[in-house]
């Protein structure tokens, strides 16, 4: 059997691949802006924000098309829109007069990262052999983690040098180089929706459920945990998702196969690779806010702080995917959940005396911990079901992936808001210290848990089969 690669299947996924790392690095990149932003566009902190939280609710909903689309489309049609989309989109932020013209751009560059993203995991799955699944998922995964920490270094310094817009500027001749690349390297052809029907209650259904979670928390932000007005929105969502599940249960058509998490592997590995994901864009979004407020760094000091553990766990990545197809996914997992829970533990434990030498040490800690575990979780998920439901697979995992960014960062932000509403203080720097020892603590119950399910996994399941 031969498992060599061409260079023509690499280029094809580095295309798609670098596609998807151009727009999760404006996304972030943008984040550190909004202070600029809110001046420039005469707009207020509250709607600017929706520059990320609309990009990323479209993001997540396009995505959740992704299992139907790519039985539909050709592969090369998929990237083909989503270039376009993503070029476009950057020139109409890049001349945006007005805040309405640049959420417009925004949201087309968020069609472009909701196709791209599942469109790089779908050409691994089709065109990698199995014995390098691990390999290419691990290289795969940098794409996603290395994006966002990267990004407010990338914001921080080209808005500190020039403006806002030029972030634009920089990314459009790598849209042009990918495009062609892409034109020549991706093949393949569309498996076919002979006898499913697309969903499109389902499209709504979810992004209903998705915005309500986001709105459910900012409740609490503004008006604390025990308010009647946060109490009420939890319940809504409990119904609204209990009806969706019953939808799902009843309706001859199909979306995506959520039978495939009838699977206890495939389920407790896709718990694992969105906690993962929470927590690296959790911690992007905190430790920022930490360093400037706290520590008083400025937005380029507070991104480039991130930067060394971002390049350590990108280099980290292969090598647990190396790991994962030479001796299986029990040791790369098991690291990446002692060093996540461990660096969480000391950023919750150090939290009131957490120095910018000391963030980045602990973020090394973590960053590596992430890039141990984020890829190999998809790989072992993936090869947990075969044939049309891969499809399925890629896309429920890309989707929730990329929500738990999108709670991270809200649920985060918010629990340090409803410190500051009810602490009695204005003090600013004190009210950030206890929100974000709190969040700190969130995070490193999620790596217990994570690191839970993977010993669970081992102990059930893959020790009897070895």
């Amino acid at each position: 059997m031969d498992n060599s690669v061409s260079t023509r299947v690499k280029l094809s996924i580095l295309a798609v691949g670098l596609l998807s790392f151009t727009g999760i690095l404006i996304e972030t990149s943008m984040n550190v802006t909004f202070p600029t932003l809110v001046r420039t566009l005469n707009v207020s902190l509250g709607t600017v924000q929706w520059l990320t939280t609309g990009y990323l609710l479209l993001t997540t909903i396009v995505m959740s098309t992704t299992a139907y689309l790519l039985k539909k489309f050709d592969p090369l049609k998929i990237f083909i829109f989503a270039t376009i989309c993503c070029f476009i989109g950057s020139l109409i932020c890049l001349m945006a007069p007005d805040f309405p013209v640049l959420m417009g751009g925004r949201l087309l560059q968020a069609i472009s990262t909701g196709l791209s993203t599942p469109l790089m995991f779908n050409l691994i799955f089709e065109e990698i052999p199995s014995s390098k699944l691990g390999l290419y998922t691990g290289l795969a995964g940098i794409v996603i983690s290395l994006a966002p920490a990267l990004g407010p270094t990338y914001g921080g310094v080209i808005n500190g040098i020039w403006t806002w817009r030029e972030i634009f500027v920089g990314v459009l001749p790598l849209i042009i180089l990918l495009f062609v690349i892409g034109i020549f390297t991706i093949h393949g052809t569309a498996r076919g929706t002979k006898g499913i029907t697309f969903d499109y209650l389902s499209v709504v259904g979810l992004a209903i459920i998705f915005s309500v979670i986001l709105f459910t928390f900012d409740q609490a932000g503004r008006y604390g945990w025990t308010s009647s007005q946060f109490l009420l929105w939890v319940l809504g969502s409990i119904v609204i998702i209990g009806l969706f599940a019953w939808y799902n249960h009843h309706s001859n058509r199909q979306l995506i196969d959520f039978s495939i998490l009838k699977i206890p592997v495939l389920r407790l590995r896709l718990f694992g690779y969105f906690s993962l994901q929470f927590i690296n864009i959790g911690l992007s979004f905190v430790l920022p806010i930490f360093a400037q407020t706290v520590l008083k760094l400025d937005s380029a000091q507070a991104g480039l702080m991130l930067l060394p553990g971002s390049l350590l766990g990108a280099a980290v990545g292969p090598i647990a995917g190396y790991m994962y197809d030479k001796r299986g996914a029990w040791m790369p997992l098991l690291i990446s959940g002692l060093l996540i829970t461990a660096g969480s533990g000391l950023f919750w434990l150090q939290s009131e005396s957490l120095t910018m030498s000391g963030i980045i040490w602990i973020y090394i800690l973590v960053r590596i911990g992430f890039s141990m575990g984020f890829g190999v979780s998809l790989s072992d998920g993936s090869v947990q079901v075969k044939g049309s439901k891969k499809s399925d697979q890629n896309s429920l995992y890309s989707m929730m992936q990329q929500y738990a960014g999108s709670l991270g960062t809200n649920v985060l932000s918010v629990v340090i808001s409803a410190v500051a509403l009810t602490s009695g203080t204005k003090n600013n720097v004190l009210n950030t210290i206890a929100g974000a020892k709190i969040d700190f603590a969130i995070l490193t119950v999620l790596s217990l848990l994570v690191l839970a399910s993977i010993v669970y996994i081992y102990f059930r399941y893959e020790k009897q089969n070895n």
